[in-house]
């Protein structure tokens, strides 16, 4: 039930990171985050969720040399990555914290930026209140983030596409609608939300889908948990593998306003 087309192997959270920034999908939707942050020479920028500084070096170009580029990671690992791929860069600065309870100031910050890290996280709207005391008033935050729920997977079965899809939502994403919820919730933490833009990538490459969804490490362990068969799931995987593919994500970039 396996093919040398997937990748079996779970990749370094870090190698993912910085391999998702360089596909087309990872380049255009940064790009339209960063534009969307309006950063002006002089400000002070987050980075909540920072990883291993894969892009701290494009808010520390947009800031220039009289703004701060602050990361914060609640991993060391990531912290000691992105402090070390940054050390030339004098105006970025690099924090060990928690987006709930963040080790910054209050109004410290002009804009911020969460990537895919709100829906990993214990408490969203705790988060978010959080980014928004750290902000000076007018300060902007943008955050990009899937609806996994909207996850679609061809397949001539579709109960099939249906149990992958309710398999990844209940068990792999913690907040796995957060993309949808993301309005509403900023709304309700006191920011007002000038901007949502839906980025609905069509994968028609499964080599290259599984890079980024890792469609059969997915597969055996929602085979493990119970949502597929061993014959779905076999006929799941020699499908993605034979057949025309066709994949599609909602992914939500959100700009939110104290």
């Amino acid at each position: 039930m396996t093919s040398t087309l997937f990748e079996t192997v779970t990749p370094d959270a870090h190698v993912y990171l910085d391999r998702l920034a360089t596909t087309d999908l990872g380049r255009s939707y940064k790009a339209r985050m960063l534009d969307e942050l309006e950063i002006r020479p002089g400000q002070t920028v987050l980075d909540l969720g920072c990883g291993p500084g894969t892009d701290l070096g494009s808010l520390a170009e947009a800031v220039t040399a009289t703004g701060r580029a602050i990361g914060v990671d609640h991993d060391q690992a990531a912290v000691d990555a992105a402090r070390e791929r940054t050390a030339e860069q004098h105006t970025v600065t690099v924090q060990l914290g928690d987006i709930h309870d963040l080790p910054l100031s209050d109004g410290i910050a002009d804009r911020a930026r969460t990537d895919r890290v709100l829906q990993h996280v214990a408490d969203p709207a705790k988060a978010l209140h959080e980014i928004r005391r750290v902000l000076r008033p007018a300060g902007r935050i943008v955050m990009g983030e899937p609806d996994w729920g909207t996850l679609t997977v061809d397949h001539p079965d579709s109960d099939l596409s249906r149990a992958y899809t309710r398999y990844v939502t209940d068990k792999v994403i913690r907040n796995a609608r957060i993309g949808m919820q993301l309005p509403r919730l900023a709304a309700e933490a006191g920011f007002t939300v000038p901007t949502v833009i839906p980025v609905t990538p069509v994968f028609r490459d499964v080599h290259a889908a599984d890079k980024i969804l890792g469609l059969e490490r997915t597969t055996q362990r929602a085979l493990a948990a119970g949502y597929l068969t061993e014959d779905a799931a076999r006929s799941w995987l020699e499908h993605l593998v034979s057949g025309p593919f066709l994949a599609t994500v909602t992914f939500y970039i959100v700009v939110a306003e104290s």
